[in-house]
């Protein structure tokens, strides 16, 4: 074994935020590096993830998030990939590569059995474990497919289409015959990417006229799909375009994540009666049994060039809590992934 570093820096919550989070939360703070114990691995991260359902484990309920929150003080918790250090566990040995749960950090001790090996798939690099094939990529796969029930010749609209699920979901029902996609964005520049480089057929900036109005527009016929990844105004405009027996998967709510009182609902909420639609919220993690499908169709479409993708990387540790800020501002087209320096 060769000599374990001394100590690890690591991201904290510090302080629970009140309303959009600040850089003052958070801290990066240095842990000593100790050999694993029995059924444990010790792996140097090499990439880990940042996502808006963090969000809501820093309150202190669950709040829109589904894992506990995060404790004050503590290492933040959240998806990585690294290279195992040193193995105190059977079946893993020094230099696998593994995805796991261990979070913010430079350094992860991690049970064995919390970890899962992977490796390049075809030249697709260790990072798509953390999007277009890890859980980014099952959200759209599972939220377009079994949440909303796609079909071919659905009309689809996807909020916050340039992220990293609903840019997935949208070419998912593209690749698989949709009638129609199309995508909402921050940007111009987004917008441009989503029709020239996802494929979409339509898609428009929100910030600049009502989404109601915008969505009306590029779907005069209706919408038969919603894949809800901001909520808000975005979901009380796809109530007012859905047709009847319409769908939606309300796989986020960003737009209201870091408010402090309880938005109001779609005010348009009752015309989900009549037009008998169905709304329906999901969590991934309900969906772990559809992992080898996903891996096994996802990763040909990827392969083929069908399924484009893309990352948006921010180097060193130290930009980490930078990076999930962020993501509030929209400065991520696809996934927001930090690379740590070593």
């Amino acid at each position: 074994m060769s000599a374990l570093p001394a100590t690890s820096r690591e991201w904290h919550l510090v302080a629970r935020p009140q309303g959009e989070p600040k850089p003052e939360d958070f801290a990066l703070r240095t842990a000593a590096v100790r050999a694993p114990g029995e059924g444990h691995v010790l792996v140097r991260n090499l990439y880990f993830s940042v996502d808006p359902y963090m969000r809501g484990r820093m309150g202190p309920t669950p709040g829109y998030a589904y894992f506990p929150p995060y404790d004050l003080n503590e290492v933040l918790g959240g998806h990585a990939v690294g290279e195992v250090v040193t193995a105190n566990a059977p079946g893993i040995e020094a230099g696998d590569h593994v995805l796991h749960f261990g979070g913010w950090r430079e350094y992860a001790d991690v049970a064995a059995a919390d970890v899962t090996k992977v490796g390049a798939v075809d030249g697709v690099p260790l990072t798509a474990y953390l999007s277009v094939l890890g859980m980014t990529g099952l959200s759209a796969y599972a939220g377009l497919f079994e949440v909303a029930s796609f079909k071919e010749g659905d009309v689809v609209f996807v909020s916050g289409a340039a992220g990293a699920v609903g840019s997935q979901a949208g070419q998912l029902a593209r690749i698989n015959g949709a009638a129609r996609v199309i995508g909402s964005a921050g940007t111009d520049e987004k917008v441009e990417a989503l029709k020239e480089r996802f494929g979409f057929d339509d898609a428009f900036n929100y910030r600049t006229a009502p989404v109601a109005e915008q969505l009306a527009k590029a779907a005069p016929e209706g919408i038969d799909v919603y894949f809800d990844t901001v909520g808000g105004d975005h979901l009380e405009a796809a109530i007012a375009s859905l047709n009847e027996h319409g769908r939606v998967a309300m796989c986020g709510a960003i737009a209201q994540y870091n408010d402090i009182e309880p938005p109001p609902g779609p005010r348009n909420l009752a015309q989900a009666i009549g037009k008998r639609l169905s709304l329906r919220g999901m969590l991934v993690t309900d969906f772990e049994a559809l992992q080898p499908r996903f891996i096994e169709e996802v990763s040909a479409w990827v392969r083929s060039g069908e399924l484009d993708w893309r990352e948006t990387i921010v180097e060193g540790i130290e930009n980490g809590t930078g990076a999930f800020l962020g993501l509030f501002r929209g400065d991520n087209t696809g996934k927001m992934i930090v690379r740590l320096s070593h």
